[in-house]
């Protein structure tokens, strides 16, 4: 067991007594390597106070518990002097005092078991990714229980202005999921309210941006993705025709094409949205969606000599395309993109899958048709393209306004005779 430290302006209560009242805590001894107990005297009983360092130049304190000043310690919530060296070093650093505890977990830590919980669940390990590149050394570097929301409400507040309003949400969101996983598997972790609180969602965030574009710019596109390079122009080609996410296009294997010389069609992997126990369930299921007979060839041509179970797209170099394919393919998006003469802050590859569920709507698709087609759901389709719905039928709606016009002469008697 590590020997205990002595101080004599702290050890005992005489000597701390005899100290100022003042809100500022009075430094103690050095405990270990960047871990410190400090001392702060009270009108009434004192408190002992634990500062550690972050390990990149700031550090973090925490109060461990109530002097012995004018009660008896018991060692759980009033400490003697030895006693509360005990307890800082073990929410500093664990196993420092013999103790079988381990360390209090970091956000930096919370992320990484979050990652290793999606791994293992068939998730998307992008969302415990994403928070990090936001988060500065010293929240990374913080003990999850000792967030509080005021902190956590200005970091969220400052990447307003960074990134979008949703996208703010979304990182949110994600961190609050690595938060709670660890508040789960942690007792100690009882300060649920700081990310419930201070990572609260942003209110109307969520305006939809969803780019439409027309066929004819759709097929100038999806020509400069053949144009940069082949095998991303199949990747793209496969996205236009079918309205697939890309996490979902590239998890289709050869055996997904179902060949027909007129009506050929792909078994789509579901994308497993939504989380739940049934992610993993969902995500190994199929759906039919059909493609175009040119689509087919341009497949069958490519997979030819390949495993049925061997990834239907792959990378001009032969490997498989990752789960998250943006970044591998967002420069050369950006490229197609302003081939075409549009703006690549504004368009992105979902706009193809946006324009796919526009173009079936407006083909009269029936919707719960569209929904299935798209592995999404009737309630989303209505809320996020309602607005564009209205915007490319103005020729459609504007045949059934009603006309103030005076019928010509000619037509009269037709009118009279319909009315009848």
């Amino acid at each position: 067991m590590a020997r205990n430290v002595r101080y004599s302006s702290l050890e005992t209560r005489t000597a701390r007594l005899k100290l100022a009242v003042r809100r500022k805590p009075y430094s103690g001894p050095s405990l270990a390597r960047g871990v410190s107990l400090m001392y702060r005297r009270n009108v009434t009983s004192g408190s002992w106070v634990v500062k550690a360092s972050d390990g990149h130049g700031a550090y973090w304190t925490k109060v461990v518990g109530i002097a012995d000043d004018y009660d008896d310690a018991n060692g759980k919530n009033v400490l003697d002097f030895f006693q509360a060296q005990g307890v800082a070093k073990q929410l500093a650093r664990g196993g420092e005092d013999g103790s079988d505890d381990t360390a209090p977990i970091t956000v930096d830590g919370a992320l990484k078991d979050y990652r290793r919980d999606l791994e293992a669940r068939g998730a998307n390990a992008y969302n415990a990714q994403s928070p990090r590149a936001h988060l500065t050394p010293v929240l990374l570097a913080k003990p999850v229980q000792l967030l509080n929301a005021h902190e956590l409400k200005k970091w969220r507040d400052g990447l307003l202005g960074k990134v979008a309003p949703a996208t703010v949400n979304r990182i949110c969101r994600c961190l609050c999921a690595a938060l709670e996983l660890a508040r789960q598997h942690d007792e100690r972790i009882q300060n649920r309210q700081a990310w419930e609180i201070g990572l609260a969602a942003l209110p109307d965030a969520q305006e939809a941006r969803n780019v439409i574009l027309s066929d004819d710019k759709v097929r100038e596109f999806v020509s400069a993705c053949y144009g940069l390079e082949h095998q991303f122009g199949l990747l793209v080609d496969t996205l236009a025709i079918t309205g697939a996410r890309p996490s979902q296009a590239v998890r289709l294997r050869v055996e997904d094409l179902h060949y027909h010389p007129v009506r050929p069609k792909l078994m789509m992997p579901k994308s497993g949205k939504g989380g739940g126990r049934n992610r993993a369930a969902k995500k190994n299921e199929r759906y039919s969606v059909p493609i175009t007979v040119q689509l087919a060839a341009k497949l069958k041509a490519a997979v030819k000599g390949r495993a049925y179970d061997a990834p239907l797209l792959l990378q001009s170099d032969g490997r498989p395309w990752d789960r998250n394919p943006g970044q591998n393919y967002h420069r050369q998006v950006d490229k197609a993109v302003a081939a075409t003469g549009l703006d690549p802050a504004v368009v992105t590859i979902y706009a193809l899958r946006h324009s796919s569920i526009v173009r079936m709507l407006l083909q009269n698709v029936p919707i719960r048709l569209v929904a299935s087609l798209h592995n999404t759901s009737v309630i989303m389709i209505e809320r996020t393209y309602s607005r564009f719905i209205t915007e490319h039928t103005d020729d459609i709606s504007r045949k059934a306004l009603l006309q103030h016009e005076e019928p010509q002469a000619g037509n009269a008697d037709n009118i009279i005779a319909l009315a009848r």
